[in-house]
């Protein structure tokens, strides 16, 4: 009898065609859901039946209480070798084997500069205005030539986001809690004298930090006050770096120009969430690492796991 394998928030329908999974398909039935499982109870409810999960990133959680309620379950296969949403000693308790997959750095990179280009340029309210026959030009954008670009992590994502910044002529500056004059300056950056100092004196802000009990909430109300007026933040790490209800406090009150979000505190975003409606705040749907090359690693690293596992020797192991 065959192993049935599930696939979670396969959005787009494209986890089938992403990678070749002939190598596991006369051992496996595969189920792809379109649909996210918004609480345990209806993941317990989908999931049962099944004894192996390939799911994306950190979307969803694998908490204790959820593995204890998933007798059949024997793998996980989860995008990305870093994985905080699972319970890796209640999965060895119970027998489950977590693996990984390759990921990139570049989707993420280039949403970044998608998100700080379109505020900058305010292509969306032109697009809009052009497609409804409204004012011809009524923005004036911002300069990324001579400005100050400040980086918050300055990890493959942020270096990466600190080299197309120089290349547009930008002043960049970094800052994080271990990091080194001689580590920004590898990347092409200053280092700034503290958090606070970057928040004001930056044009443009781009969070890439890891989520940690260092980092959540780590830009509140207090330190969106040191920005700007005229300047922009961008976030396409976590949510919970930055505080939500003081984000949508200060686009509000037009305290920044703008903000470029790609993240948030719950997702998928309910419908009449107050981020859906915010001024200011140019947003898209955990866009960053959703690209052709990035989902070809990670179906065809799921395959390779999957096969591994089969086969008695794991690879790719997390926890």
């Amino acid at each position: 009898m065959k192993l049935r394998c599930a696939v979670l928030d396969d959005y787009q329908s494209v986890a089938a065609t992403a990678a070749d999974w002939s190598p596991v398909a006369d051992d496996i039935d595969v189920v792809s859901f379109t649909e996210h499982c918004a609480t345990e109870d209806e993941l317990a409810h989908r999931l049962g039946e099944f004894d192996l999960v390939v799911t994306l990133r950190e979307r969803v959680p694998f908490p204790a209480t959820l593995i204890e309620r998933l007798p059949r379950l024997r793998l996980i296969v989860a995008s990305g070798m870093r994985n905080t949403s699972i319970d890796y000693a209640a999965a060895e308790r119970h027998g489950v084997t977590v693996c990984g997959t390759a990921s990139t750095a570049a989707p993420p990179v280039e949403l970044t500069w998608a998100l700080l280009l379109g505020l900058a340029r305010g292509i969306v309210t032109e697009v809009n205005s052009l497609r409804e026959g409204g004012p011809w030009q009524s923005t004036v954008g911002a300069d990324l030539h001579g400005r100050r670009l400040g980086i918050l992590g300055l990890g493959k994502i942020g270096s990466r986001v600190a080299a197309v910044g120089r290349a547009f002529g930008m002043d960049v500056v970094a800052w994080s809690e271990n990091l080194t004059p001689e580590r920004a300056e590898e990347a092409g950056a200053s280092l700034a004298a503290s958090k606070e100092e970057l928040l004001e004196t930056s044009d443009f802000v781009s969070v890439h930090l890891v989520l940690s009990e260092r980092t959540r909430g780590l830009l509140g109300a207090k330190e969106l006050g040191l920005m700007r007026p005229g300047a922009y933040l961008v976030n396409t790490s976590r949510a919970a770096i930055v505080d939500q209800d003081a984000l949508l406090d200060v686009l509000r009150r037009g305290a920044i120009a703008g903000a470029g979000v790609d993240v948030f505190d719950v997702e998928p975003l309910p419908a009449g969430h107050p981020m859906r409606g915010a001024p200011r705040l140019l947003a898209t749907p955990h866009l960053g690492y959703v690209s052709q090359a990035n989902y070809a690693a990670y179906y065809g690293d799921a395959v390779e796991d999957i096969r591994a596992y089969l086969d008695g020797e794991p690879v790719r192991r997390l926890g």
